[in-house]
């Protein structure tokens, strides 16, 4: 019998001063069997550092064709493609090709860092593309704060992110390897 997702419930509160945007959220996510805890807060941490009224999650891993995190504009067109991990060059140009803006967040440290070693050239014509890296020890400290049912603040003020959880608070500083984030 196949694993069910567990159901996440988040309440998630960003300030972005760098964007002027204020606002909580109320997630539910399905983290799917073979999604990480690690994974799960880089998806959430995504979230927060797109932060729009009209961005939602998407079916996550299960689906081939859709993004981690997305928004669509009031006509259906995908405005925001968002996605986590290492995609292959493939996933690359169609996604750029969908959307209007795509940002991608690898972790993993140095295995991400050769992806985009190996990647980059090849996206040199996309200019509505993003690559922002999340460094390995910020993502694991992440994972560490993972629960069923979290209150997060998130907080980003000139590129820099603080993420806290009732008195833990992890430090995180976003790399933009491509694009402006």
């Amino acid at each position: 019998m196949a694993q069910k997702s567990t159901i996440y419930k988040i309440e998630l509160s960003v300030s972005d001063m760098d964007r002027q945007y204020y606002e909580t959220h109320r997630l539910t996510v399905a983290r799917h069997p073979s999604e990480t805890d690690e994974r799960l807060m880089v998806r959430i941490v995504a979230f927060a550092l797109n932060a729009h009224e009209h961005l939602e999650l998407g079916k996550g891993l299960s689906t081939d064709d859709e993004p981690d995190i997305w928004q669509k504009s009031l006509s259906g067109e995908i405005d925001v493609w968002v996605a986590l991990g290492l995609p292959s060059e493939k996933v690359i140009r169609q996604s750029c090709n969908k959307a209007a803006k795509v940002v991608i967040y690898p972790y993993g440290g140095r295995t991400a860092e050769l992806w985009w070693d190996k990647t980059k050239n090849s996206t040199n014509r996309f200019d509505n593309l993003h690559v922002v890296n999340l460094a390995e020890g910020d993502t694991a400290a992440l994972a560490k704060l993972a629960s069923r049912t979290m209150k997060l603040q998130v907080n980003i003020q000139d590129g820099e992110v603080m993420v806290s959880i009732e008195d833990a608070a992890i430090y995180l500083t976003p790399e933009t390897w491509k694009g402006a984030a």
